[in-house]
């Protein structure tokens, strides 16, 4: 490949730029029933070193990636109900999201080690092969008309399992970032992360049992809120208060050294129309919606095509197994733990293609870890193709398997 120089513009030149050729790939794949976020990659592949090499990432355009990250992480959260969580936890649902999750991070972990990896880089392999994508899923499903069918609700259902699993496991291994690689450091590292780690998960436990006292005064904390916005002048009030409150949370992961996303994370799940209610939480979801996938995600997803280099992957026989294991270990996961909860053959391989996308989610860990040195741009440049893969695969593959399911 020809080094072509580099050229570097001003920086609101190349943040308009990038952000105009993203939005323009983004509707050209959204035309295309596919999520925007893979034309938004695109968009910075073709603009970064891999193509033209107009644009670089800069200080900047990390900074702004780093609140793109917020918010598509609130905006997941958002999805998700703590209920939804238990419930995910309780009876069959627990069979199929171990084996929808513990094949294919187990399978993961096995390439890296098969290819020589380093013991991080295994991990995150694993982790990203592991991970459903819960946007991206809910996406689809509502696109095909099935997210209210049990099947739908079973594959929603395992994804909020899978996310909430992965990213505490990201929360212990960034924990584990600066020390030694020893067998004792690791292991007091570990047991360190996991008491922190459960300290705030008895935080969020406790503030959702608070939640749940004063959602039954019924429309008690909606009011509250109200009567604030009635006395506050400022304008987008309810953005800010809100706001106030997750950035607490995120607050209190950095401050225990977990990554921010773990407490933006748990805090927006804690957000529910009971709460607060449907109109706030509409408005909320809106607005955080409207500065997420109007400007900030797409030069998330264009910074992921900034970073990725094709010509940095040599060892195409990784690359060729992470993708295969990437489809075989999740959906054979999915479908014989569909079968364990006595679902049906066609049910099972229906769950199991659902829970195949990896697309936003996984790209953040990706995005996180290639940030955070645990792996090298060839790994990462894998992982953001089998993410597209996986993810320009799964509506193809779900619509099919609902015909077969109702003729």
């Amino acid at each position: 490949m020809i080094d072509l120089p580099k050229f570097e513009l001003p920086f609101f030149a190349a943040l308009l730029l990038l952000l105009v050729l993203a939005r323009f790939f983004g509707e050209l794949f959204e035309r295309m029933k596919q999520p925007a976020m893979i034309g938004e990659i695109i968009a910075g592949i073709i603009l970064g070193p891999t193509l033209l090499n107009f644009i670089h990432r800069t200080e900047e355009l990390k900074v702004i990636s780093d609140l793109g990250v917020f918010l598509l992480v609130i905006l997941a959260g958002l999805e998700i109900n703590f209920d939804d969580i238990l419930k995910s936890m309780r009876g069959r649902n627990i069979i199929i999201s171990l084996l929808a999750f513990i094949l294919p991070i187990l399978s993961g972990f096995m390439i890296g080690k098969l290819f020589g990896q380093n013991v991080m880089t295994t991990v995150f392999i694993g982790l990203c092969v592991a991970i459903t994508a819960l946007p991206v899923s809910i996406r689809i499903l509502m696109d095909l008309g099935k997210l209210n069918t049990e099947v739908g609700q079973k594959i929603i259902s395992v994804a909020i399992f899978d996310d909430v699993l992965a990213l505490t496991i990201l929360g212990i291994l960034l924990d584990m970032n600066h020390i030694d690689k020893t067998f004792s450091a690791i292991t007091t590292a570990t047991i360190f992360t996991g008491i922190k780690l459960i300290a705030f998960i008895l935080v969020v436990y406790v503030s959702y049992r608070v939640i749940q006292h004063f959602t039954q005064k019924e429309n008690f904390v909606e009011n509250q809120i109200d009567r604030l916005l009635g006395v506050l002048k400022g304008k987008e009030s309810l953005f800010a208060i809100l706001f106030m409150f997750i950035l607490l949370f995120a607050t209190l992961t950095e401050s225990i050294g977990l990554h921010f996303i773990i407490g933006s994370f748990f805090a927006s799940m804690l957000l529910n129309k009971k709460l607060i209610g449907t109109k706030n939480i509409d408005l909320f979801h809106k607005t955080t919606s409207s500065m997420a996938m109007g400007f900030l995600a797409p030069i998330f997803f264009a910074g992921i095509g900034l970073e990725f280099k094709f010509s940095a992957i040599e060892n195409y026989g990784l690359l060729v197994s992470i993708i295969a294991v990437s489809f075989l270990s999740k959906i054979l996961g999915g479908y014989l733990g569909g079968r364990f909860a006595h679902m049906g053959h066609r049910q099972s391989i229906t769950l199991a293609y659902g829970l195949n996308a990896r697309g936003i989610m996984e790209l953040v860990i990706a995005n996180i870890a290639f940030r955070e040195g645990f792996i090298n741009v060839e790994i990462f440049s894998m992982l953001v193709i089998m993410g597209l893969v996986t993810t320009l695969s799964t509506p193809f593959l779900l619509k099919q398997s609902f015909q077969r399911l109702n003729p």
